[in-house]
């Protein structure tokens, strides 16, 4: 497992997952085993988190490139001559990616009606400024998925703004484009998870622009780190007791650090081995609910 990847490139980019490298005019972008929570990139690392992270990108980019471009100019860099003195490192966890301005926004997308979403619902009627109908209850799907954009920031809290504020920040033709693309993708893929017995309940993506004026995803998509699922059982059980359904991504991660005596303003603490292979696992299995295959 690998901290950082210390690559003998130029390093573009240290994220809090991901380390990236300037190859001319292209970016290695390289996921790690890093896992951050509560704007904390913690001292423990969850073995293969990286590869999931990369190979589910990977398979989602490649299954919506009939619907919009993306970003990536090789899915296996390691096979390119200039990368082969390292391969064994970058093997299934790096994407070569052409390098291009980014929307400073995060395109959030609700299908369901749980954390912070059910938080403000409760207390103003409403979901990031956006009105709801009365009697919604816990976790409930919403008639129609909701776009509730953010500010992307680098350290700290990204902060909800409304679609008007990000035609401000990109321009109204930009901002209502990704609003479209945002939407229609969730429901691409919510309706095709459904079939393999997994519910989409809200993701994120990030766009960018290339020379030509298009608008392209990049970063990640459909990952257990952008997008929160869960299986259909593990929903229905969960929702009639009026319960979080367990999902597949760091809330195990999150869940113990609440539970302990950590103060979230201070040096995290390690995670327990109980605690990474458990998080590893959950990893490991939406990955293989997603493709059928294992890493």
């Amino acid at each position: 497992m690998n901290v950082n990847m210390d690559l003998p490139l130029k390093l573009f980019k240290r994220g809090k997952v991901r380390d990236v490298y300037a190859v001319d005019d292209q970016l290695l972008i390289v996921s790690t085993d890093r896992i951050s929570a509560f704007d904390y990139v913690l001292p423990s690392l969850i073995p293969d988190k990286g590869k999931v992270l990369n190979q589910l990108s990977s398979f989602w980019f490649q299954n919506t490139s009939d619907f919009i471009p993306n970003h990536v100019v090789s899915y296996r860099p390691e096979k390119l001559d200039r990368f082969k003195p390292f391969k064994n490192k970058i093997k299934k966890r790096a994407i070569l990616a052409k390098r291009i301005s980014v929307f400073p926004i995060e395109a959030i997308v609700r299908g369901y009606i749980v954390g912070s979403g059910w938080k403000s619902y409760q207390e103003k009627g409403e979901i990031c400024k956006i009105p709801m109908p009365d009697g919604l209850k816990f976790a409930d799907r919403l008639e129609e998925p909701l776009f509730t954009p953010s500010t992307k920031a680098e350290q700290g809290h990204d902060i909800s703004i409304s679609l008007d504020e990000v035609k401000n920040i990109i321009g109204r033709e930009s901002a209502e484009r990704i609003r479209d693309l945002s939407l229609s993708l969730f429901v691409r893929v919510r309706d095709r998870l459904l079939e393999k017995g997994i519910v989409l309940a809200d993701t994120k993506f990030e766009f960018g622009q290339n020379p030509e004026g298009d608008i392209i995803l990049v970063d990640e998509i459909f990952t257990p780190d952008s997008s929160r699922f869960w299986k259909i059982s593990d929903y229905e059980s969960a929702r009639a007791g009026g319960q979080t359904p367990p999902s597949y991504d760091k809330q195990y991660v999150r869940n113990f650090l609440l539970e302990s005596s950590w103060d979230r303003n201070s040096t995290p603490p390690q995670l327990p081995d109980p605690v990474i292979r458990e998080t590893s696992k959950r990893y490991r299995e939406i990955y293989r609910m997603i493709t059928g295959k294992g890493l």
